[in-house]
């Protein structure tokens, strides 16, 4: 039976329960007084798998604290690499380096509305904004993406004028150490902020890190410019950083394509099969309806109903869609919210209780 947003019949609002439990110091399912609340604490001390909304606020809050800890981590070695890089710019001159250094500080600062993103998500939900402020760390991946397609531009319009006006680069050896701790620096941020990215779920941080690893490849054009100056080609410098350029656009190709996901509430297919047979595998469930997911920061959520035996009572189905919302906890990474909906199985003659709001789903 085609599952519902709205809950008549039997359903599951844990999701409620756990921002109750936010607000109001505990997770409370009924009466019981002080004796029930600390039965409940000394049992949390022996569970080893803990789902209340505490728990999973602590979560959240990690995964926000490992990704400002990579934000300024990063910050600080690209600060410390433009500097080295700008001692050398001031003995050489070089353009090329300019720029990259240029470009290197402009990446650090993308660190800034990222890193304001995640501070705003570690806000609580409010009554205007019911999902929290997860939706930041998006508007900041499409903030990074501008910036690669800034630092594309950048690239194409440094080279094609060097083409248009070639110059001889001086102190050749400080400029290619120069651009090679310009490479490391930027390969190691990128290759941080894209595992810890990866590793929290922040498609925002993942780009940033694809940015990081566009001014290495700058770094290398400066590189690879000053051995083709050492060898007497005044044309190495701008012919190298068109080949970068094309090849920073592919890197923003791939970050558009993860941040406008993101935007657009996609998920890997495969999560929702994981989810679909954690459901299955629930007793009870006889099947699986509706099955919505999205993307909120780097914080997974997830709709879904459930087909369960219409003659329950309506504890027992509540009591299934709780075991339906713990399955889908485990099976499912960085899951931390879902709404589980029960619906009763169709029986002979009877009509179906969603018919009520068809013409709600189909008006334009």
């Amino acid at each position: 039976m085609e599952g519902s947003e709205h809950t008549h019949g039997p359903a599951h609002r844990h999701e409620r329960g756990h921002e109750r439990g936010q607000e109001q110091g505990g997770h409370r399912h009924g009466p019981g007084g002080r004796w029930s609340r600390t039965r409940r604490r000394a049992a949390h001390l022996f569970t080893p798998h803990a789902h209340g909304s505490a728990d999973r606020t602590d979560r959240v809050l990690e995964s926000s604290a490992r990704g400002l800890r990579a934000l300024w981590v990063s910050l600080a070695v690209l600060g410390a690499t433009a500097l080295a890089q700008l001692v050398v710019v001031a003995m050489s001159g070089s353009v090329a380096l300019l720029g990259d250094t240029v470009h290197n500080l402009a990446d650090a600062l993308t660190a800034v509305p990222l890193g304001i993103a995640f501070l705003l998500g570690r806000r609580a939900a409010t009554r205007r904004f019911t999902y929290g402020y997860g939706r930041a760390e998006d508007l900041a991946g499409v903030v990074i993406v501008a910036a690669i397609a800034a630092s594309a531009a950048l690239a194409a319009w440094t080279a094609i004028g060097r083409l248009t006006d070639p110059r001889d680069m001086e102190h050749i050896p400080a400029v290619a150490a120069a651009a090679v701790t310009g490479f490391v620096g930027n390969e190691w941020v990128a290759r941080y902020r894209i595992r810890v990215g990866r590793r929290i779920g922040s498609a925002a941080l993942v780009a940033d890190g694809l940015h990081a690893r566009t001014d290495g490849f700058t770094s290398l054009a400066v590189l690879l410019s000053a051995g083709g100056a050492a060898l007497g080609w005044r044309l190495a410098d701008p012919v190298v950083g068109l080949a970068i350029t094309a090849a920073i656009l592919l890197v923003l190709r791939d970050a558009c394509r993860e941040v406008f996901h993101r935007v657009m509430d996609a998920v890997d297919p495969g999560l929702v099969d994981t989810a679909e047979e954690a459901l299955l595998g629930v007793e009870g469930v006889r099947g699986v309806g509706e099955l919505r997911m999205r993307w909120i920061g780097h914080r997974l959520r997830a709709e879904v109903a459930v087909v369960v035996d219409g003659d329950l009572s309506v504890r027992r189905a509540h009591r299934i869609a709780v075991e339906a919302e713990h399955a889908l906890l485990h099976a499912v990474p960085k899951l931390t919210a879902a709404l589980v909906h029960a619906d009763p199985a169709p029986a002979p003659g009877q009509a179906d209780p969603h018919l009520a709001l068809v013409h709600h789903r189909t008006a334009s």
